[in-house]
C-alpha cells in the first residue's frame, strides 16, 4: 500500500514537472531566433561604433586643418592690411 502511495506521489511530481517545463520547451525556437537576432545587432553595433570612432578621428583632423587654414587667412589679411 505504501509503495502505491509513493509511486503516485512520484508520478504526480513528474507530471507537474512536465507541465512546468513544457512552456519553456515550446518557446526555445523563438528564444534561439531572438538570441541570434541580438547577436547580429550586437555585431552591427560594434561595426557602427568603430565607424563612429573613425569618423571622430577624421573630424578632429579636419578641425585641426580648419584651424590652420584660419590662421593662414588671418596672416594673409594682416599682410594685406599693412
Amino acid at each position: 500500500m505504501v509503495t502505491w502511495i509513493v509511486l503516485a506521489v512520484v508520478l504526480f511530481a513528474l507530471v507537474v514537472l512536465a507541465l512546468a517545463v513544457r512552456p519553456v520547451l515550446v518557446r526555445l525556437p523563438r528564444l534561439r531566433r531572438a538570441a541570434v537576432a541580438l547577436q547580429r545587432r550586437q555585431a552591427e553595433a560594434e561595426g557602427l561604433r568603430s565607424a563612429a570612432e573613425a569618423l571622430q578621428v577624421r573630424a578632429e583632423a579636419l578641425q585641426s586643418r580648419a584651424a590652420t587654414a584660419q590662421e593662414r587667412v588671418g596672416l594673409i589679411k594682416a599682410k594685406r592690411g599693412k
